[in-house]
């Protein structure tokens, strides 16, 4: 008796990439600019406000991008699909060559894909389907995908600004405070990194190295640019 085969495949899926969005970007900007408002030498409380007031506008314009991103796929799906059905009222002939050479390059013989063809023509919206798929490599966007977007993007941004925001609002020395920020920052970055790496099929201590690297480079450029025109 054969093992059954199980195929395992990776779909990064929308929420994903999103909290994949919110938090790379929530781990680096705070951190940097918290780095470098202490290489300004300026005190714990104004860094706290201004980790803050970046949280905030960060998180918003994240969640506000992810929205029109999202809206914006929706409304290209919308367009190409009017299209398409226009084209096999308008061209049903250009329509149906189209559906053979695509066909053909599955492999398929005229005589096998005669059969798809005439059935496709007698149902219009699968022909349509059919056609957003194969042709314009379009699958339909979830509806409710905007605003599921937008949160998702922002929630993760503001969590995520939080850890390396979170020693300045304990400690009252600064220099701890950067310290303590950049061992959680670090750890959180290849944490977060390896995790994504695990996720998305890429070697995993890679992505969690690539993800240090662009934290701590932010970082580490805040800082000393604050400190030299400090």
């Amino acid at each position: 008796m054969q093992p059954i085969h199980q195929e395992e495949h990776f779909t990064a899926s929308n929420l994903i990439r999103d909290v994949i969005i919110g938090m790379s970007d929530g781990l680096t900007v705070p951190f940097a600019i918290a780095a470098g408002m202490t290489g300004a030498a300026v005190g714990a409380k104004v860094i706290v406000i201004a980790g803050l007031a970046e949280i905030a506008a960060g998180s918003i314009s994240m969640g506000l991008g992810g929205y029109l991103a999202a809206k914006s796929d929706i409304e290209h799906y919308d367009v190409e699909r009017q299209r398409e059905v226009m084209e096999t009222h308008s061209v049903p002939e250009q329509e149906t060559k189209e559906v053979l050479d695509i066909l053909s390059d599955l492999g398929l013989s005229r005589d096998q894909s005669n059969p798809i063809i005439n059935s496709l023509r007698r149902q219009r919206e699968k022909w349509v389907d059919f056609m957003m798929k194969f042709e314009l490599g379009l699958e339909r966007p979830d509806p409710q995908r905007t605003w599921k977007s937008a949160l998702t993007i922002a929630s993760s941004y503001a969590l995520s600004g939080f850890i390396p925001l979170s020693p300045y609002l304990i400690l009252a020395d600064v220099p701890t405070a950067l310290r303590f920020s950049i061992i959680m920052t670090l750890s959180a970055l290849f944490i977060f990194g390896y995790i994504k790496g695990r996720i998305t099929g890429v070697k995993a201590f890679r992505s969690a190295v690539q993800m240090i690297l662009i934290g701590g480079t932010a970082a580490g450029a805040a800082f000393g640019l604050a400190s030299w025109l400090g």
